[in-house]
């Protein structure tokens, strides 16, 4: 390789994804990884993922910013909870303040992988035919499918005689002034959507048929903000992604040992926030605290929605969708210009890419997940879903962060390749961390997730703290990764049952 073209040569790394993950993961690789070289392969026209994607009213983070941010890079601006313009500031800051926008290519689609063991080399197809060959593959493509949201299924929607309009499909200067809105939904979409269509529209209505977990959080933290007046930013920004992240932790295991409690509390936060608008029906789901994401609403701006009557919440279930709006299924009908299904995302993992070890499609549901981003018995290959009960960023730096140091290690010891063997008989016990999620689209995506086992290093955890200690502490040569010369070793295929 030394001996060729460098112009030619495969890139040391390739990313797929010019999102948080695909960013994050550029800029661990490029301050740890000095004088290799990489590429970002982004199927859009513009860095940001999500936050570029998503252009719908109110658009904001549901995480706060200290730890959806990189532990890297300090979260600057006052507002803890930041809308999507602000997001997309902060990883331009990023990607310009360490030089890698010249790293991105856009408007490049993947469309497959595959891997040739005689080569050592992963071979990318663009969706225009055009070839990339890289040594190692990571993809931060996001969990969703950007392409074909979750279709409810909602009867009659076609004869309605106003406006449709999906959030992720949001037009530019959508003109709503002045109309009846009826959000379908209850989770993060339609709790953002409702309080900031009100402010044109002449009324909105979100209409949900099961009722979720809200609650309010400052869009600015006092604790921030005192610790900024007394340190350097990044110290402050640090500590607060820390402090927060435990936080998390300790709300989301309090959830769990004691839902009644954890309940209770939450419905009383509510009562107070509501006052004469609180209604139980509306306001009282039927599942436990976090089986289900909770819902952020920023300085209430949900709650201050619905308590001045320019927003309404039902519940029910659609019987049709007609020409002037919805009726439910107890008679009941809403009148609508504009109708806003915010039904949830379509999970797909790998953005949609078709992977393949010598030819032979890879299933992910058949393998097992190791160090929480690589797969059994997939040579050089990655792939960074984040959590669940936390901001997503976390994953993105603890695991970037352990792949450095992997591949520093490869390069220590003169090996191009390495893979997590296990063995047909490996006698793991499997857990399955989705199972204690019930949203709608996690449990639409079980066939399709990859396996975990109940110990480590072959999971994906949902414990920040935990995992951010096992990634550091664990050997990079832990009798578990094998380390080949690239054209040396053989693709591994397991049987069905060894992942």
């Amino acid at each position: 390789m030394n001996a060729m073209n460098p112009a030619r040569a495969p890139l040391d790394l390739l990313i797929v994804g010019a999102g948080i993950s695909g960013i994050g993961m550029a800029a661990h690789f490029r301050r740890k990884c000095p004088g290799k070289r990489f590429a970002i392969l982004e199927r859009r026209e513009r860095l940001g993922g999500t936050w570029d994607l998503f252009r719908y009213p109110g658009v904001r983070s549901d995480s706060d910013m200290y730890t959806l941010g990189y532990g890297f890079e300090a979260w600057r601006d006052e507002q803890a909870i930041a809308g999507g313009a602000r997001i997309l500031d902060y990883l331009d800051r990023v990607v310009d303040g360490r030089d890698l926008r010249r790293h991105i290519r856009f408007g490049q689609q993947v469309v497959s992988a595959n891997w040739d063991s005689k080569a050592g080399l992963w071979t990318l197809k663009m969706a225009d035919g055009a070839n990339m060959q890289g040594r190692f593959l990571f993809l931060g493509s996001g969990y969703y499918d950007y392409d074909d949201p979750h279709d409810a299924q909602i009867p009659g929607l076609d004869a309605f005689g106003g406006t449709v309009i999906h959030p992720q499909f949001w037009p530019e200067n959508f003109d709503y002034a002045g109309k009846r809105v009826v959000v379908i939904g209850s989770g993060a979409t339609a709790v953002t959507l409702v309080p900031a269509m009100t402010e044109q529209a002449a009324h909105v209505t979100m209409l949900q048929r099961t009722p979720g977990w809200l609650v309010r959080r400052p869009v600015k933290d006092g604790l921030a903000s005192a610790l900024r007046r007394f340190l350097p930013a990044s110290w402050a920004s640090r500590l607060m992604r820390d402090f927060n992240a435990r936080l998390q932790g300790w709300l989301y295991n309090r959830c769990r040992t004691a839902p009644e409690k954890s309940a209770e509390y939450f419905t009383n936060e509510l009562r107070k926030e509501l006052g004469e608008a609180y209604d139980p029906v509306a306001f009282t789901p039927p599942y436990k605290p976090w089986d289900q994401r909770l819902c952020v609403v920023p300085d209430g701006d949900f709650f201050d929605a619905v308590k001045s009557g320019r927003a309404s919440v039902v519940t029910g279930t659609i019987a049709q969708v007609d020409a002037a709006g919805v009726k439910l299924e107890d008679g009941r009908h809403i009148d609508a210009d504009i109708i806003v299904p915010a039904t949830g995302l379509r999970l797909a993992l790998m953005g949609k890419i078709a992977v393949s070890l010598d030819g032979e499609p890879v299933n992910f549901a058949e393998r097992f997940y190791y160090r929480s981003c690589m797969f059994s018995n997939v040579p050089n290959f990655a792939a960074l879903f984040g959590y669940l009960n936390a901001g997503w960023t976390l994953r993105v730096d603890i695991v970037a962060d352990w792949l450095c140091r992997l591949f520093n290690h490869m390069d220590a010891w003169g090996r191009e390749v390495a893979t997590p063997y296990l063995p047909a008989d490996h006698g793991l016990i499997e857990d399955d961390p989705i199972e204690a999620f019930s949203s709608g689209y996690l449990q639409r995506a079980r066939t399709i997730m990859p396996r975990n086992a109940a110990t480590a290093p072959w999971r994906i955890g949902m414990n920040y703290l935990t995992d951010r200690k096992e990634l550091r502490d664990a050997p990079i040569d832990d009798g578990v990764l094998r380390f080949e010369r690239a054209g040396v070793g053989a693709v591994l295929r397991p049987s069905t049952s060894s992942g």
